[in-house]
Formats: structure tokens, sequence, C-alpha cells
């Protein structure tokens, strides 16, 4: 092979080198961009995380007997470590008077309205962004759906009447939890009768909102005036009252609920799409719809019987999660649900110090705080956010 021959190989083989070096350099570029795109969103949900984690330490510390923050913190990661080791039968120090107290008013006094208040915002926001997506719809939530004025209606009844649909002491939450089903079962009924459009389903769950918040109304204009005053602080939603016993349900209804919208996804995001795509793609958009609907349901109706009505969670949270994470579900979702707890103690926080000693209820806090910033996104979130 001559001289020219070997050149001509030489630059042929180079030249390709560069045309795979090329694709390998824009390949890692891409790759360096997309994981930057996924790393934002794993970050906004550890910073939510981590700022749960720092609210409930400064909460814990908010009462009439003083506790530091760090102590608060020890206290709870003792008071965890001592549970294990009786779990596995093993010795336990016994606590000195001071420090049985300060364990008693950190662990059952103070932890269960925050634990209790994580959950329930964790769910009603999640709720609320599965529902935005199902319905496709951005003011979908539990409160649009109707779920919370079914409650409401339920814990009246039970409160004015004396019984309500079981009897016992837990008649009040079983009474809003039965009756805060019903509107999502009237919706899911009409979409199965008859195909509805998502709007269609919005609107069906304004009119029974409406219809329940009516007949709540009369209810109270005949209702004695101590049990007026027991059904305005159920209302106006609030974490007073609440134990450690009511924790289970709650928590057990959200963390199954929850792993079954994450589950769905990818089906979800299909769904986003438009029914037609959906359709396209082999999915029974209308069946799933359903499964969705009835998931999220449970989940606020789980909540919402235990804290009465607190709105704009269910709505602004997921709102909030879309400006950082956008709107693939499979990070949406979890988004919504860390900044909706992070949302809930925060106001919890503030209603508890704003006017101390007296405590403003968080569902009240949640509405001054949910307007104004709704609003606000309202005005400057871009449309291709909701694309």
């Amino acid at each position: 092979m001559d001289s020219d021959e070997t050149s001509g190989e030489v630059e042929q083989n180079y030249s390709v080198y560069e045309e795979w070096a090329d694709g390998e350099s824009g390949t890692r570029a891409e790759d360096a961009v997309y994981e930057k795109y996924i790393l934002r969103k794993i970050l906004f949900i550890l910073a939510a995380a981590a700022g749960i984690i720092i609210v409930m330490g400064v909460s814990v510390t908010i009462g009439d007997y003083p506790i530091g923050v760090a102590e608060s913190y020890q206290i709870i990661f003792d008071h965890i470590i001592r549970n294990i080791q009786n779990l596995f039968g093993m010795d336990v120090p016994p606590l000195d008077r001071a420090e049985e107290i300060k364990d008693h008013v950190v662990w059952n006094l103070r932890m269960p309205r925050l634990a209790l208040g994580a959950v329930a915002g964790t769910g009603l926001a999640l709720a609320g962004a599965a529902m935005q997506s199902t319905l496709k719809n951005p003011l979908a939530d539990p409160y649009t759906t109707g779920i919370s004025s079914g409650a409401c209606f339920g814990a009246t009844v039970a409160i004015c009447y004396g019984s309500g649909v079981l009897a016992g002491d837990g008649t009040v939450v079983a009474s809003a939890f039965l009756f805060s089903l019903i509107p999502t079962g009237m919706i899911i009924s009409v979409s199965m009768i008859k195909k509805v459009s998502p709007v269609s389903m919005i609107l069906a769950g304004i009119a029974v909102m409406y219809i329940f918040n009516a007949v709540t109304t009369v209810i109270r204009l005949w209702a004695d005036p101590n049990d007026l005053e027991a059904v305005y602080q159920w209302q106006v939603g609030s974490f007073d009252g609440l134990h450690w016993d009511d924790l289970p349900v709650m928590l057990g209804v959200t963390i199954a609920g929850g792993a079954a919208v994450m589950l769905l996804s990818r089906d979800l995001n299909v769904l986003s799409a438009g029914d037609e795509s959906a359709n396209s793609l082999g999915m029974n958009a209308s069946a799933m719809r359903i499964i969705l609907l009835t998931a999220v349901s449970l989940i606020a109706a789980s909540i919402v019987s235990f804290t009465g009505i607190i709105g704009f969670v269910g709505l602004v949270a997921p709102h909030v999660a879309r400006m950082f994470v956008g709107a693939d579900n499979r990070y949406l979702v979890p988004a919504s649900a860390a900044f909706g707890a992070l949302l809930l103690i925060v106001s919890d926080l503030i209603g508890r110090t704003i006017i101390s000693p007296a405590v403003l209820q968080v569902g009240v806090v949640t509405a001054f705080l949910g307007g104004p910033l709704f609003l606000y996104l309202v005005v400057r979130q871009r449309k291709e956010v909701w694309g």
C-alpha cells in the first residue's frame, strides 16, 4: 500500500472518529442537561422534606412549658429509641420526674397535632394534584369536587342530632367520612351512565357541593346554639383534639392511596394528554379516571373527617410544585405531597403564634395564605406549566 492510499485511509478513519465523537459529545451534553433537570425536581422534594423536619422542631417548642429546639429533637429521638428497645425486650432505664414531664409534653401533647398535620397536608395536596391531572382542570381539589361539603354535612348531622350513621365515640368522624364519599360516588355514577367530559364532572361536583351546603345551612338554622358552636369549630378546620389514636386511619389510607396514585403516575401522564390520546394508546380513559378519583377521594375523606374543612392546600400546593418540577406526575405527586405537608404545619405554627396565647385555627390561616398565593399564581404562572 503506497503512502497516498495510507494517508487517505487515515483521513477517512479520522473523519469517522470525529463524527462518532461529536455524537458522543452531544449525547453526553443531553444526558447532563437531563440529569440537571431531574436533580432540580429531587432537590425541591428534599428541600420540602427538610423544611418539614425544621418546622416540626420549632413547633414543638411552642407552648406554656419551655423546651428548646435542640432539646425537643433529643426528646423525640430518645423516645423513639426507648420504644425500639422496649419492642426488642431490652432494659430501658427509667426517666426522672423532669424528663418524664418533658417527654409527656413533647410526645403526647405537641407531637400528635404536628404528625397528623403533616399527614393531612400530604394527603390533601396529593389528592389535589391527582384530581387536577385526572380532570385536566387547575381548579380541581377536594373542596371543588364536593368532598369537603359532604363531610361537613355528615358532621353537622352527627353533632346536631346526636346520632350519625354509626353510634359511639366516632360518630362525627364516621358520619363525615361516609357522607364525604357521596359526591364522588355521584360524579362517578353520572360518568358511567352518560359519557361526560372532565369539565362536566367538575361542574357536577360543584353542583353537589352547593346542594350539601344548602342542606347544611338549613340544619344549622334549626340547631341548638350549643351544637352550632361545635359545628363551627369543626367546619373551620383544626388540629385541636387530635390524638395518636387518630393517626392509623389517616396514615394508612394516605399511604395506600398515595401508593396507588404513584403506581398509576405514568397512566396519569397519558390521561392528562386527553381522552383521545389515552384511548389511542390502548387505555380506557373513563375507567382509569374512575379508579384515580376513587383513590384520591378516599384519601381526602379520611383526612377531612378528622380535621374538618381545610381549604386551599389541595389547590395551591400542586400549583407551587408544578412551577418547580413541571407536569410529570411521577415527580409532581410526591413534590405536591411534601410541599402540602410543609404548608400545613407552617400554617399551624403561624396560627399558634400570631395572636398568642390565643390560637387561630389552621383552616383560617390556610385561607389567608392560600387566597393571595393562588391569585399570584394565576397572574404570574406561565401557561406552559400546565402543558
